[in-house]
């Protein structure tokens, strides 16, 4: 078993009862303690789990880490969901993108672009694309959340009344069937919201950590949404009953 299917299946232990302990776990997946500790090591560096004495729980829906604490994290699948995203941009669109690390590296996949429209809350994605002339940045306004970089309320919606996009990017901290899409904060979730309503396709990109997780702030059901964009690493039950309930789910 790959390090990466061992870690998948101790985050669904932990979203099943909350904690997990090493010797257990070595029992029953077949290999040493101390590769389960690399494996808890690694899921601790991601920001998934909280080590314990002998194991680890599982961190805290509410809990958000700054963005340049999850910039590097699964770096490799944003930039595959990033070149997907960017395929679907067509030149004289105008797209929303949402706050965050993936929806960063899809600015990153547009910069070089002509004809093409940018309306974000994100003031470094706003930087980013302000190097290609070729697109025109529109931000949203309101006040700043500096811990993402995000304009959020008061002010944060009164411009995206005013837009009809072509499509918008949202990003999520947990994608799952009964709960919908979430978010860590409540002031992004009622942005996302807003973006939502201002585009005539809607497209949730995640990678396959947020697959099955829930985070405190509900943003949609999964079915106000029209794709699902994530990673083939996302676990195949999780995604089956994502398509059962009706979303539609690309995996890059």
């Amino acid at each position: 078993m790959f390090p990466e299917e061992r870690q998948r299946l101790i985050l669904r232990r932990l979203t099943a009862q909350g904690h997990v302990r090493v010797n257990e776990l070595a029992r029953e997946l077949g290999v040493s303690a101390v590769t389960i500790r690399q494996d808890l090591g690694a899921l601790a560096e991601q920001g998934l789990v909280r080590r314990t004495h002998g194991g680890a729980v599982a961190v805290q829906t509410g809990f958000e880490l700054p963005f340049a604490r999850t910039a590097a994290v699964n770096a490799s699948e944003k930039a595959r969901l990033a070149e997907a995203a960017a395929a679907m941009v067509g030149e004289g669109e105008t797209i929303v993108l949402d706050v965050g690390t993936t929806t960063t590296a899809i600015a990153n996949a547009l910069l070089g672009r002509r004809r093409l429209t940018v309306v974000t809350n994100a003031l470094n994605i706003a930087m980013i694309l302000e190097e290609s002339p070729g697109i025109t940045v529109i931000v949203t306004g309101g006040t700043l959340r500096a811990i993402q970089h995000s304009l959020v309320n008061p002010l944060g919606t009164e411009l995206l009344r005013l837009i009809r996009a072509d499509r918008a990017f949202i990003g999520a901290n947990g994608v799952e069937t009964e709960a919908g899409v979430t978010n860590a904060n409540f002031p992004e979730a009622e942005i996302k919201r807003a973006m939502m309503a201002a585009a005539r396709e809607r497209i949730v990109v995640a990678d396959h950590t947020q697959i099955g997780r829930v985070a405190a702030a509900v943003v949609a059901p999964v079915t106000s949404f029209d794709l699902l964009l994530t990673t083939s690493e996302a676990d195949p039950a999780e995604i089956e009953k994502l398509r059962q309930k009706g979303l539609a789910v690309r995996l890059v």
